[in-house]
């Protein structure tokens, strides 16, 4: 005789929906008609909340996908709406054929008997600055990209920079890529540039800087050089962009007084032998 578990509804008033990238299905219950499709533009999203209203859902479940839940649960929210957004992992214990409509009553069922956890949400300046930082750390990333692609046409120009410096972007080595960029290709004028305290002699520079001067690759060098100008200005303007949040948002509405904070005196270490 098989034993048979039931377990109790926490959550009666409650939807799940399976989000996805073209459309959402939203579940209200197991039945083949608690489940609709809606669209994900603007007026698709205000016609779900206002289903959900119709049937007295106050409560509703969906998965973090990807950037696809952002909108839905903004939307969900200002019409006062609990939301529930849940791992993807433990959502994906469902047996049997894999389809939105499953996965929409899966989340709903799960929902319902309250074994869904909502994951953390930060708030909205959190939010903000988030937002602020990834977008820096993709510009490093894009210069990172233009470091290396510099260096490979200096190495098929046969200016052997890498070898003489140790950071072909610190201040010796930019200079001298944007000499090269506006046409001076002599070694001596280009060691030139060597910065006081650059390791290596300008002499060592001048011999790494006899080149094959190919057309081609210097257009290619110029073009990267251009994108890596055109990306640390773009990370300036990032880093302005997090300063000024962060003196409006952060600073000012700390309770801490630093004005009160005392400096911790610097502590000298005598060692006797």
């Amino acid at each position: 005789m098989k034993k048979t578990i039931s377990l109790d509804v926490i959550n009666p008033n409650c939807a799940g929906i399976d989000v996805g990238s073209r459309s959402h299905f939203v579940a209200i219950g197991q039945g083949h008609s608690d489940v609709k499709e809606f669209g994900v533009y603007a007026e698709d999203l205000k016609a779900l909340c206002t289903w959900l209203k119709t049937h007295t859902i106050t409560s509703v479940a969906m998965e973090s996908t990807g950037n696809y839940w952002q909108n839905l649960f903004s939307e969900l929210i200002a019409h006062g709406f609990e939301v529930i957004l849940a791992n993807g992992k433990h959502t994906k214990n469902a047996k049997g054929k894999k389809t939105d409509v499953t996965d929409s009553r899966w989340i709903q069922q799960l929902h319902s008997l309250g074994l869904l956890s909502s994951s953390f949400l930060p708030d909205a300046n959190t939010e903000v600055l988030r937002t602020y930082c990834r977008h820096r750390t993709k510009m490093i990333e894009q210069k990172a990209d233009t470091s290396h692609k510099m260096q490979k046409y200096l190495k098929l120009l046969n200016f052997r920079l890498d070898v003489v410096v140790r950071d072909i972007t610190g201040q010796t080595g930019i200079k001298i890529i944007a000499e090269i960029c506006n046409g001076i290709l002599d070694p001596k004028t280009l060691a030139q540039n060597r910065h006081y305290n650059c390791r290596k002699s300008e002499e060592e520079i001048y011999k790494a800087l006899h080149s094959n001067e190919r057309a081609d690759y210097i257009f290619g060098l110029k073009q990267e050089y251009e994108r890596y100008q055109f990306y640390k200005m773009k990370i300036a303007e990032c880093d302005q962009k997090i300063t000024d949040f962060l003196k409006t948002n952060v600073v000012k509405t700390s309770k801490v007084d630093l004005s009160k904070l005392e400096a911790k005196p610097h502590k000298k270490i005598i060692i006797t032998l």
